[in-house]
């Protein structure tokens, strides 16, 4: 206590209100991913494609068809999307022009404009997935045997499938953020980032929890030769137009059954759950591959760029998040390491960097 009150004394004002000033941009944070959330549902990043690519406040006010008198009030927000990096902010004469930048065309949904990731956007600043966070500090001070994860301290009871289940328009939002991510992830491995080694020699793929089947119809366009599946819950495949991406979906549990394949796909999915869940999980695809087969691990290996502070953070606060959502942790090597040799797997091998995930392959 001494050390910290003498730390405090020796700090000069400009130290201090710099502090302040670093503490203050931690509590309003949050504002800018509900002004990214605002720019999603009105459809801003879309709105300046159609305009070619830049567009002014009255611009927007025409193309998004808002009451003329929200105009000042769109001009804040676009100033911050602006310096948080979503536009860039161009000054012509009397107007100000927001141009997209390369985060705001991840977010445009124009077929072949950009990555359409808005979906993930949407989700994962659903109020579903947002509310647990509001109430962090009493489920810490709850009693051992009252809601296992804050979620469902939120909702009732009721953890994060049964939610998806029983509310179709959350439901929906989380299958397309999946998809829309499986596409953008598969997108950039078939474009190169080690796709040909990732799928060589295979003739069968099984993407397990692959949701409506972004990542699984990206592979099947690329691959013709890889024929793939889908194993889903029977409520998702009921969901999905049938014929759809020349994709089949098999209606199941994972935690019973996996279809046979030469490789088994699993992203984003095990972080999803506790260890001994992902054993299971692992079990039964490892039952599913032949001799010579694999499991494809998309996930995070938390600490996988360590020279890279914005990326550490990222999977910190996943982790953080998915602590209140499903309770799972985010894994560093050793704890997959672990959870792969329990699961009765001869080896594994970190195959590349996705970003802040990685590819893991996995072998029988």
């Amino acid at each position: 206590m001494d050390a910290d009150r003498d730390s405090s004394s020796l700090a000069t004002n400009d130290e201090l209100l710099r502090a302040q000033a670093e503490l203050w941009s931690h509590v309003f944070a949050y504002t800018k991913s509900m002004a990214l959330r605002c720019a999603v549902e009105l459809g801003i990043p879309d709105a300046v494609h159609r305009r070619g690519g830049s567009a002014t406040v009255p611009d927007l006010v025409a193309e998004l068809s808002l009451t003329p008198s929200r105009a000042p009030y769109l001009r804040r927000l676009m100033r911050l999307l602006a310096h948080a990096g979503f536009f860039d902010a161009r000054s012509e004469e009397q107007d100000t022009y927001y141009v997209l930048t390369l985060l705001s065309r991840l977010l445009v949904s124009a077929p072949g404009a950009g990555q359409g990731l808005s979906p993930f956007a949407l989700a994962m600043l659903h109020p579903v997935i947002v509310s647990p966070s509001m109430s962090l500090a009493s489920w810490f001070r709850g009693a051992a045997d009252g809601a296992r994860v804050p979620f469902a301290a939120a909702h009732g009871g009721r953890e994060l499938w049964a939610v998806a289940k029983d509310d179709p328009g959350f439901g929906a939002a989380f299958n397309d953020a999946m998809a829309c991510d499986g596409r953008f992830v598969m997108d950039l491995i078939v474009r190169g980032h080690g796709g040909q080694d990732l799928f060589r020699g295979l003739a069968s793929l099984v993407d397990v929890g692959g949701g409506s089947g972004g990542a699984a119809k990206a592979i099947a366009a690329a691959f013709p030769h890889v024929k793939c599946s889908v194993l889903e819950l029977p409520h998702v495949v009921a969901s999905v137009p049938p014929g759809d991406g020349g994709v089949e979906f098999v209606a199941g549990d994972m935690f019973e059954h996996v279809p046979k394949a030469d490789a088994v796909l699993l992203k984003w999915i095990l972080h999803g759950w506790g260890d001994e869940e992902c054993v299971k999980i692992l079990r039964r695809c490892r039952e599913a591959v032949p001799a010579g087969g694999r499991v494809i691990v998309m996930d995070l290996v938390v600490g996988s760029s360590p020279g890279d502070a914005r990326a550490t953070e990222t999977q910190l606060l996943w982790d953080v998040m998915m602590m209140g959502v499903v309770g799972s942790p985010e894994r560093d090597e050793p704890e997959w390491r672990k959870i792969f040799n329990d699961a009765g797997f001869s080896g594994y091998k970190i195959l590349s960097n996705l970003g802040i995930r990685s590819v893991i392959e996995v072998y029988p």
